[in-house]
């Protein structure tokens, strides 16, 4: 099946460090959505939607650690820090991989948009909507969602691929998403029709700016 190379699936820290139950930042949930992203990775792939996997790492340090969220970090083995290995690095388990060809961003704060490369790589690629995942979702999830929002993107939420501390978190942040404008939608539907057949918002609202410019000279 082809797929028009205008969306990109961006996969959210979905590494050992908020996976594992030895790590002080597990997110208990998370594990549970592996086969659901790998199985939107798939499909992804399937579609030539490009992939990008963003994740978080922490200077052994500490120096650029959340404030919010350094006594945990200190307290629980200092995790993810570059080049880790084991059950508190921020490598990603052997089922979510990065292949050649896919791209891999280090971010500094919650959301994947916030001091990167994303919003320049995702522009020169041409995408206008963006296919989220990972964890966790009032977090990193939700922040992104928000600022791709803000940049104009077209955002889809894939529901079943994200994770939260508890179902009520889960379920409230979801469709907070769902009422600012994102589409929400699973893994199946997403392996069934990638983007296929949704609102282009971002493609109308421009076309709607251009006929409304004043020609100049």
């Amino acid at each position: 099946m082809s797929q028009p190379a205008n969306a990109a699936l961006i996969l959210i820290d979905m590494e050992m460090g908020f996976l594992s139950p030895q790590s002080a930042h597990c997110i208990p949930s998370a594990a549970k959505t592996v086969p659901n992203c790998q199985r939107a990775i798939a499909s992804a792939r399937k579609r030539g939607i490009p992939i990008f996997f963003v994740i978080r790492q922490y200077r052994p340090d500490g120096s650029d650690v959340e404030i919010t969220r350094y006594p945990e970090w200190a307290a629980g083995g200092r995790a993810m820090a570059p080049g880790s290995c084991g059950p508190l690095s921020c490598q990603m388990p052997p089922e979510l991989a990065p292949q050649a060809g896919d791209f891999i961003i280090v971010k500094p704060r919650w959301s994947a948009f916030f001091q990167t490369q994303l919003d320049l790589m995702l522009r020169r690629l041409d995408i206008e909507t963006v296919v989220l995942a990972g964890t966790t979702t009032p977090n990193c999830v939700r922040t992104t969602c928000y600022d791709a929002n803000a940049l104009d993107y077209n955002v889809v939420v894939l529901e079943d691929c994200t994770s939260s501390k508890t179902d009520e978190i889960q379920r409230v942040n979801i469709e907070d998403m769902a009422r600012m404008g994102a589409t929400i939608i699973d893994s199946a539907a997403f392996e069934a029709r990638g983007v296929e057949g949704m609102e282009n918002l971002r493609r109308q609202v421009h076309a709607k700016a251009c006929e409304s410019c004043v020609p100049r000279g």
